[in-house]
């Protein structure tokens, strides 16, 4: 067996690798010289530099593994991949304890304003009583994402005698009442922590998630540090609160743009800022190298791998039949999660009619990638996904039934909250998804990818001529409307395909509107 490593790893990772294989180390290469020598290798390790692009993967005829030492592997071309029945493994492990720890110490550093003493008295100037700090222990840490990072993090402080709140719709109140964090709403974080740290990834719903309106609920003497990924904070409108006096300060490694050498909150007194180190550490360079290894091993040894970031290849005669469904399955988690409200307790899956009759697994992870997707920046797949729902202490309840009253076959997908239970369920017709139901009411409409509007309101005359006034006046074109309701003048849902969706202000003057209940947008 022959691996070769074609970007700078740990030496560790390299020495672990030659006590099982030959191992080439040829770091630097232009597109051509790689694929002019792949097609010797058994096994490829990479980290960012290397782009392991569909032609390269076609080239490499003996390939069984590619490995990236690090988290991300948009540099490799996953289908290409998979189409080759090539497994491509990552070390999204590796780094989770440098991050949290760069979080603590870039809190610490703001709480007792190190940067700037050091460079006063750099500077020739003794002022002590220009840096007076605060201290932590006592004060109300709020979490934002109690994943890997987040969970790391709330173990370490608690040593430091502080109160945890988190917000994470995505875990167990359980998991987290065992890490000593309570679950609040976002809302409740920010009013009531002193310090807020974030740990979500960069995703459609978490862009900007802290803005003006956010930061104005925190308290003037509250500080913020962000860690994890630039853009989840609008950049601008938290330097004008820093400089108005409305916080305390702030804490940055990672910004919208980088390098960040002309970032706006390069300007203020307030920050603390470094460069994008939260995983450089040479502890975590090691470990990301060596978890690698393991697995390039693991795999040319036959063995299964702890981080498989593709799908395997599924049996012709069982895809054949699931495949339609596991588009629908997936629909129906993604609608779910857009859906739901409140702090998520449980998931029921209900699979009944001829869908009921194979192995589902892979349908069951299906479902999960739609519903986690958005909460997560790790690469969702059909090997992973149970093992990150799990780490967040969500329970899956199956049940089949082969008898299914309506559909030749029925996907019914229930999400149990702190607020209450959310239900979509699905189908395939006519070669198409389709929606059957939300909630309680049966309805049929085709997901087409766009966005879609969910109201629920009370059926009542006028009201979806006001609905439609107000989207006109914000000039968002509608696709269809579909209205479903329990009974005349009761309670009723309204779903509208917009062409983009409806802004804050035309939600607010939708909840206005008399007898509307709530207004969802969703993207599919």
């Amino acid at each position: 067996m022959k691996v070769l490593v074609a970007d700078p790893i740990a030496a560790e990772g390299i020495d672990l690798l030659r006590q099982r294989v030959t191992v080439d180390v040829k770091t630097g290469l232009k597109a051509p010289e790689l694929l002019s020598i792949i097609g010797d290798y058994d096994g490829l390790v990479v980290r960012s530099e290397t782009r392991v692009t569909a032609e390269v993967i076609e080239a490499g005829k003996k390939l069984q593994v590619i490995a990236r030492a690090g988290v991300g592997v948009d540099n490799i071309d996953l289908q290409a991949a998979t189409r080759k029945g090539i497994m491509v493994v990552n070390a999204p492990a590796g780094n989770i304890i440098s991050a949290a720890e760069h979080t603590l110490a870039m809190m610490l550093a703001l709480a007792r304003l190190i940067p700037q003493a050091n460079n006063s008295l750099k500077s020739g100037k003794w002022h002590r009583t220009a840096f007076t700090g605060t201290e932590v222990r006592g004060k109300t840490l709020g979490i934002v994402g109690l994943g890997n990072v987040g969970s790391e993090l709330a173990r370490r402080m608690r040593a430091f005698q502080m109160r945890l709140i988190a917000h994470d719709p995505f875990v167990s109140i359980d998991y987290a009442r065992n890490l000593g964090v309570e679950l609040v709403s976002l809302e409740a974080l920010l009013k009531e922590a002193d310090f807020v740290t974030l740990h979500v990834p960069l995703t459609s719903s978490t862009k900007s998630i802290i803005g003006p309106r956010e930061l104005a609920l925190m308290k003037p003497t509250a500080r913020i540090i962000n860690c994890a990924r630039g853009g989840i904070v609008d950049e601008e409108a938290l330097y004008r609160a820093l400089e108005d006096g409305k916080l305390a300060g702030a804490a940055f490694d990672v910004f919208t743009v980088e390098p960040a050498v002309d970032n706006i909150l390069l300007k203020s007194d307030k920050v603390v800022v470094t460069p994008h180190l939260a995983a450089s550490t040479a502890e975590a360079q090691v470990s990301v190298a060596v978890d690698a290894a393991e697995q390039v091993i693991a795999i040319l040894e036959g063995r299964p791998a702890r981080y498989t970031v593709n799908a395997p290849l599924i049996p012709a005669e069982t895809l054949a039949a699931l495949a339609p469904f596991m588009a629908v399955g997936h629909t129906l988690g993604r609608l779910l999660s857009q859906l739901m409200a409140g702090q998520l307790n449980s998931v029921r899956l209900s699979l009944e009619g001829e869908v009921a009759q194979y192995d589902t697994a892979t349908l069951k992870a299906t479902i999960l990638c739609g519903l986690l997707e958005r909460v997560t920046e790790e690469r969702l797949n059909i090997v992973n996904v149970g093992l990150i729902a799990a780490q967040r202490g969500i329970n899956v309840v199956e049940q089949k039934s082969t008898a299914c009253e309506n559909y030749a076959s029925l996907i019914t997908l229930e999400a149990s909250t702190s607020k209450g239970v959310n239900t979509v369920a699905g189908t395939f017709l006519r070669g198409e998804t389709h929606i059957v139901r939300i909630n309680n009411y049966w309805t049929d409409f085709i997901p087409t990818g766009g966005f879609f509007l969910f109201s629920d309101h009370k059926d009542r005359p006028g009201l979806i001529g006001a609905v439609g006034s107000i989207t006109g006046k914000a000039n968002i074109n509608i696709s269809f409307m579909q209205v479903a309701r329990l009974k005349p003048r009761g309670e009723a849902l309204m779903i509208l395909g917009l062409d983009e969706p409806l802004g804050k202000e035309a939600q607010e003057q939708l909840l206005a509107i008399p007898d509307v209940y709530s207004v969802r947008n969703v993207k599919l």
